[in-house]
Order: structure tokens, then C-alpha cells, then sequence
């Protein structure tokens, strides 16, 4: 332990932390191909290693930005590229790497990381917190009968991915980074998306659907062969839109589609709506729903004052922060805002809570209930109901 080493990887040691991360998950040592295309996503500054003293532990993140309630934008790190050697597991390498990463982002003024989690059970001891929840939404081609009165839509234009691959960035801005969670995507984030892509699929296309005012949404997908007695199943990558005709006109062409049997459209919002489009709204099955990221306060200060709040009496919460000990303290939050207070707690929750609270996706309430908030003032919760909620399911959409 004494001879264990957390530092900045050196660029010469970020193809072997790739290729450890990927054996982390199971899988091959990449190419020189791929690793061309994902090389860029290693900052000089944000690339970690765990040396003992060879490498044993790695973990990564990009800068990005997220939308908070009420509209803001957040400096955001985009973790992910975690993994740990075999036979190093569970001896405190993830531990160290959260601990650098961590203190590290905190020094930068950076204040929300984000992650997907491979494993539930992982993240929250570093004060992470299930964030966003998504829908696989499944739809059977053959009882999918469009209602009359659903809009008409626009022009959908086909692209195949070399020509498609270079709009995708303006597509995403233009459609789908303005809703609460929402991420910017930065440059160096796309490489890597068209290489998963063309590794994942022989043929990937792009639909884009053009309204009265341009663009206005797209749907990037590939088609499964069935057998030789069935259609195959289109999978959805991403079925982004900026409004309801655009949403109608993009399930309008997938519906075009031939040789299709099933429509499939992973990690979905909880409140779209699907299933209203059709007849027979058994069309639309929800297979599974599922935590989609993780979010980790870095900074609670600048973090609860940057969202809005609903109209409710102010709550004091007592949050508690063992990896960033600069988090610890009261906030006040109410209709006005939120600042740090000498006053009496409300509540008391660890900053992991805090995460799940403070988009909206789960209430004050129904975590109180759980065990996950201390209650100190009866009257609280439902306070902190309000106060957090939000009006649509929050929902971020980017996986990295």
C-alpha cells in the first residue's frame, strides 16, 4: 500500500489505461484504429492512474456543461473510462481514484461530475446519487397505427453515417441541449460515438426531420436482421427533437420503415409520450426502467444556488460530505434561492441524497420514508417536495 502512486497519466501511459478499462469490462484490447478515434477524450489534465508500480487502476473525465432547473448551465465533468486491473479489486484502488478525482475537480471550480454506472452499488459511498431514470420503450410496427389528429410533421432526409457523422454535433445543439439534465457535447466526444457506431452496426443512418423553421430533429439508427420467417428490430441510438410535429414526424418515417418488425428506443424520458401517439396504445411497451447517471455534487454552494425553487416554505437542510468536507454545513433553500445558514436543520441527508434530490426525480418525501433523510421538522419534507420539483422528467440522454 505504502508504494501505491495516484497521479496524472502521462501521454504515453493512456493507451494502457484504455486498454485496462476495457478489460475491466470484458473486452479486447482495442486497435490503433479505435484508438485513434478515442485518443482525444484523454485530457493531459483530467486522465488518472493508479501505479503500484505498475499501472492498476484508471479513471478519466471530460469538461461539459449541464443544464440545472430554472436554466442555468453548470460546469460539468463527464467521468467515465473507470476500471481496475483483476486481482487489484476491492483493495482501495477506486478509493484512491475517486479521492484524487474529486479533490481535484473541487480545485478546478468545477461543480456537478456525472457518471454511468456500471455497478449500483458502487458509487455512492463517494457521494454519488441516482439522478436520472429512463425508459427502454418497445414498439411492435404491426399494431402501431398512427391517430388522425397526430401532427403531420415535416421532411425527413436519409443520410448514411460519412455523411451524417459531421452534422451530428449541430443536429445535437439544435434539438436536444436545452432540457433540464441536458449536457453540452464537446468536440472530443464524437470520435469516439461514430467509432462505437460503426463497430456496433453495418449499416447506420441518420434521419433528419426539417420543419418550417430548418431543422428540428433526428433519429440516428440501425436495423437487426430477423430470421428467415421474421423482420428484423430498428434500434434507436438517439431520437432527439425540438418539438411535438418534429416528434411526430420522426416516428412517422420509423414507421416507414420495411422489413421492420419492432422499433426499440433505449434510455428514454419517463413522461414522453409514445404511447399517445397511436390507436392502440398497447402498441408501446415499456420493457424496463433504469438509473441512466449518477450525479455527484461537487460544490453544494454553487450548485443549490444555481436552480430555481417552487413555491413553498424555505427548508433547512443539514448536508454531510465525507470526501469533500468543504460541502458540509445548512443551506437554507427556498422560493428565493438557496444559501449556506446558521439556523436549525429540517433535514439531515448526505450529499449522495442530495444528488437524488436535486433534480427532482426522486421527493424529499419518499426518501425520508426510506431512511435516506434524517426528519427533524415534520412539515419539511412536504416543504422540500415542492421546492424541488420540477415539471417534466428529468432526463440527461448522452451516454459516454
Amino acid at each position: 500500500m505504502s508504494d501505491r502512486t495516484v497521479r496524472i497519466l502521462r501521454p504515453d501511459e493512456q493507451r494502457a489505461a484504455w486498454d485496462l478499462f476495457r478489460a475491466a469490462l470484458h473486452v479486447q484490447p482495442g486497435t490503433d484504429e479505435e484508438w485513434e478515434r478515442v485518443s482525444a477524450a484523454y485530457s493531459a489534465e483530467r486522465s488518472w492512474g493508479v501505479f503500484e508500480p505498475d499501472l492498476i487502476g484508471t479513471a478519466r473525465s471530460f469538461a461539459s456543461e449541464m443544464v440545472v432547473p430554472g436554466g442555468a448551465r453548470l460546469p460539468l465533468a463527464a467521468v467515465t473510462g473507470v476500471g481496475v486491473r483483476a486481482g487489484r479489486t476491492r483493495r482501495g484502488v477506486l478509493s484512491s481514484l475517486q479521492a484524487a478525482q474529486l479533490g481535484d475537480l473541487a480545485d478546478q471550480g468545477v461543480a456537478l461530475a456525472l457518471l454511468h454506472a456500471s455497478e449500483g452499488s458502487i458509487y455512492g459511498r463517494y457521494g454519488y446519487g441516482v439522478t436520472t431514470l429512463a425508459n427502454q420503450v418497445v414498439v411492435k410496427k404491426h399494431r402501431a397505427q398512427l391517430r388522425p389528429d397526430v401532427p403531420a410533421g415535416g421532411e425527413v432526409t436519409v443520410l448514411g453515417i460519412d455523411e451524417a457523422a459531421p452534422r451530428w454535433p449541430e443536429l445535437y445543439a439544435a434539438t436536444a441541449t436545452s432540457h433540464v439534465a441536458a449536457m453540452t457535447r464537446p468536440e472530443i466526444y464524437w470520435p469516439g460515438f461514430e467509432g462505437h457506431l460503426r463497430r456496433r452496426a453495418k449499416l447506420v443512418q441518420t434521419a433528419v426531420h426539417t420543419g418550417q423553421d430548418g431543422v428540428d430533429g433526428y433519429v440516428i439508427y440501425h436495423v437487426e436482421e430477423g430470421s428467415a420467417h421474421d423482420n428484423g428490430k430498428l434500434q434507436a441510438v438517439e431520437f432527439s427533437y425540438a418539438n411535438p410535429a418534429a416528434f411526430a414526424g420522426l416516428w412517422r418515417f420509423l414507421l416507414s420503415v420495411d422489413l421492420v418488425e419492432e422499433i426499440v428506443l433505449g434510455m428514454r424520458p419517463l413522461d414522453e409520450p409514445h404511447a399517445l401517439l397511436f390507436t392502440d396504445p398497447r402498441a408501446a411497451k415499456t420493457e424496463s426502467t433504469e438509473d441512466e447517471s449518477w450525479l455527484r455534487l461537487v460544490d453544494v454552494p454553487a450548485a443549490l444556488a444555481a436552480r430555481t425553487y417552487g413555491p413553498a416554505e424555505p427548508v433547512v437542510l443539514e448536508v454531510s460530505d465525507r470526501s469533500l468536507p468543504a460541502n458540509e454545513g445548512r443551506y437554507r433553500v427556498g422560493p428565493d434561492g438557496a444559501s449556506r445558514t446558521d439556523a436549525e436543520p429540517a433535514l439531515r441527508l448526505s450529499v449522495d441524497t442530495l444528488a437524488m434530490l436535486y433534480f427532482g426525480t426522486f421527493r424529499a418525501s419518499a426518501l425520508a420514508g426510506t431512511g435516506r433523510i434524517e426528519v427533524l421538522d415534520p412539515a419539511a419534507p412536504e416543504s422540500a417536495d415542492v421546492l424541488f420539483g420540477t415539471r417534466e422528467s428529468v432526463w440527461c440522454g448522452t451516454f459516454f
